[in-house]
């Protein structure tokens, strides 16, 4: 039960982000909060199936500048990607991707930070 609560409320929260990084046009934009909690879920499972297969292909993701770079753009691919598969959301080319996938990631990580200062971590 502590995982599916953990799941809903992180779907949640990433797609808030999704939307305020939309609004901020930052390189994405979606049309609603719904299309925003679809994005957010196929964002979700593309990056799961990505992550597999550069597992299955023995590629690791180490950390450090390197592993950075390599997450920025592999976020880049699942927003362009998304951007196929969800109605409401359009992503304006990789450049779009890039600066959208880093906005996410810092908007991201604030949101975690406060939640983890209120003692809510998922």
């Amino acid at each position: 039960m502590g995982i599916l609560v953990s799941f809903i409320i992180f779907l949640l929260v990433a797609a808030v982000v999704i939307y305020i990084v939309g609004r901020l046009n930052l390189g994405l934009s979606v049309s609603s909060y719904g299309s925003a909690i679809i994005a957010a879920l196929v964002i979700a499972v593309v990056t799961a199936v990505i992550n597999w297969l550069l597992a299955l292909l023995g590629i690791a993701i180490g950390g450090g500048i390197l592993g950075a770079i390599v997450l920025l753009v592999v976020a880049a691919v699942v927003l362009l990607v998304s951007d196929r598969f969800v109605s409401g959301m359009q992503v304006n080319g990789f450049g779009g991707a890039i600066i959208a996938a880093i906005a996410i990631a810092v908007v991201s990580w604030l949101v975690s930070w406060v939640l983890g200062l209120l003692g809510i971590a998922f």
